[in-house]
């Protein structure tokens, strides 16, 4: 399963759209909007009248969590829930003005460990919801090995983590049916749950459970959620999705963004299309740019022998020598293969090696189970058909090692193409140790 964190609104966007299939008995106002800047929010008050009518709270959307320690949640003006759409505005101007310094763990309320330094540039807004500190609960779901795991708690907020001894945890089988499921969740409701709410709280964490399993979460938090009879409120939410899925869910998720973390590194346009491609395939197509000016660079078929690969070149030639990370398996087309190839290729081209040597293009993998290594080996050499002349400029050796269906044909073909077009190449099948390729490219 591949993880992909979402955004707090996209979150809560989700649930919303699939409200009524899993929580029937449940009213929610969906009342959210995310923004850049007080300007923006003024504007959305125009459509959205109910941000000139009531009171807010924003913070900030960015995947990172601690934000009420870290003074990042405006709830307050002079008291509690007086946030006017004013002083909403006015308050996210002020934050993504300037560099904040976020830190990511706390002893009590005192920072610990390194903050991270960035620019605030994304914002939820949403009304303040009156409550009381028993209202509020604590729910999340996530894959722990081969179960599903329902972790539940009375006692909702910041502090769920310093009180983990009191969330219930239920695993799943993923053979589990609804009505096993049902049973169970329904026999773990956590004791001090109140009792007027137990019956609504198992009813709200069976339907939960279902909107996590079958929307393909690969992680689901509400912390709080408060419980006023059948009314419900998200107070705050942690998503992430399981992105090998994304190909079927496009529909169910909507226009969802996968944004880079606060204080990391913005993804490259290469990145953010192999991703874009990736989310529509069936096959998984992964790229990780660690340093583009090196001079070896990968192009792995299979999720295990890309990380094989990536230890056995940082062993022989050290990490500063590794370009990129990353992996093309599962069965991808001709044209998936040769998008990814032309990715590789173009970003290998665009400077010559700092101390002119010449680059290593290394395309590797174990032996494939159903992966038609001549099909996929078509798009590669499509590819080098279109690059071939920087090929050329820029110095490039090829070393190939690859087993599976029609794997013979594949390397003949390969073969061939890059003999024809003049590019250096040396080709291994399944009889060659699956990385002595990198040792062969690094010696010579």
């Amino acid at each position: 399963m591949a993880q992909k964190a979402i955004r707090e609104f996209d979150a809560k966007s989700i649930l919303a759209k699939h409200w009524d299939k899993y929580f029937p008995n449940f009213t929610y106002a969906y009342e959210t909007v995310m923004v850049q800047n007080g300007s923006e929010l003024k504007k959305a008050a125009k459509e959205k009248t109910w941000l000139k009518d009531k009171k807010l709270v924003a913070k900030p959307d960015m995947l990172f969590g601690k934000r009420g320690k870290n003074g990042l949640v405006l709830f307050r003006d002079s008291k509690p829930g007086d946030v006017s759409l004013t002083k909403a505005s006015s308050w996210i101007d002020e934050k993504s003005g300037e560099k904040q310094s976020v830190y990511f763990s706390f002893d009590g309320d005192t920072p610990s460990g390194e903050a991270k330094v960035d620019m605030l540039t994304h914002f939820i807004v949403e009304p303040f919801t009156p409550h009381s500190q028993e209202e509020e609960y604590y729910i999340s779901a996530t894959c722990v090995g081969d179960d599903d795991v329902l972790y539940m708690s009375a006692e909702g907020g910041m502090e769920v983590e310093e009180n983990w001894d009191k969330v219930t945890e239920v695993a799943f089988p993923i053979t589990a049916t609804e009505e096993e499921i049902e049973k169970k969740i329904k026999a773990s409701i956590p004791k001090d749950v109140a009792a007027k709410d137990k019956e609504a709280f198992a009813d709200f964490a069976i339907g939960f459970f279902r909107a996590y399993r079958e929307l393909n979460f690969a992680y689901l938090e509400i912390n709080p959620f408060v419980l006023q009879g059948k009314k419900v409120e998200l107070l705050d939410m942690v998503a992430k999705l399981d992105d090998t899925a994304g190909f079927m869910m496009r529909e169910e998720w909507g226009d969802v963004d996968f944004p880079t973390s606060f204080g990391m590194e913005e993804k490259s346009p290469e990145v953010l299309a192999i991703e874009d491609a990736d989310s529509k395939s069936g096959a998984s197509l992964k790229l990780t740019i660690l340093k583009p000016e090196a001079r070896v660079w990968t192009m792995v078929a299979g999720g295990g022998a890309s990380v094989v690969y990536a230890d056995t070149i940082a062993d022989l030639a050290g990490i500063e020598d590794l370009a990129n990370y990353g992996e093309y398996s599962g069965g991808p087309t001709t044209s998936e293969t040769k998008f990814y190839a032309e990715t590789i290729l173009d970003l290998m081209t665009r400077d010559k090696d700092l101390k002119g040597r010449d680059k290593v293009l290394i395309i590797g993998g174990a032996i494939a189970n159903f992966t038609d290594v001549a099909k996929t080996f078509t798009g590669i050499i499509q590819a080098f058909e279109l690059y071939a002349d920087k090929m050329k400029q820029v110095g490039i050796k090829i070393y190939v090692r690859r087993g599976g269906p029609n794997y013979e044909k594949g390397l003949k073909d390969i073969k061939e193409a890059a003999d024809r077009l003049g590019l250096y190449i040396e080709v291994y099948g399944p009889e060659t140790h699956v990385t002595d390729i990198v040792r062969m490219a690094l010696a010579k």
